[in-house]
């Protein structure tokens, strides 16, 4: 084991992290509104590789929400590199559990 591997936060810690990002538009974070799809370290540098989606392509929030995942991987991790995905369309069934109450205490019918 590398000493890049055994420094690493896993998983689950960037994912708890990343629930301090909140999509502007709708007061929800981004992992239980489905935009998270997947999150693993390089093996080439050891950077935190993010694979996330919109709630549509057209969003113009790419640079907020990127600028909000910076100040929320802070301290947690060193390197990462966010990828914007767009297949498959994100859509409403992705939205958690816990989403889908805090989308319900913001007035949404969902």
């Amino acid at each position: 084991m590398t000493e890049i591997n055994a420094a690493r936060t896993s998983l689950e810690d960037v994912e708890e992290a990343l629930k301090d990002v909140i999509d502007p538009e709708l007061g929800v974070n981004i992992v239980d509104l489905g935009l998270l799809y997947g999150l693993k370290y390089s093996d080439d540098d050891g950077a935190l590789l993010i694979d996330m989606t919109l709630t549509t392509a057209a969003c113009p929030l790419t640079d907020v929400l990127e600028e909000q995942v910076g100040k929320a991987l802070d301290g947690v991790v060193d390197d990462w590199r966010l990828n914007w995905v767009w297949m498959p369309p994100w859509g409403p069934e992705r939205i958690t559990d816990d989403g889908k109450d805090q989308m319900r205490a913001l007035g949404f019918n969902i």
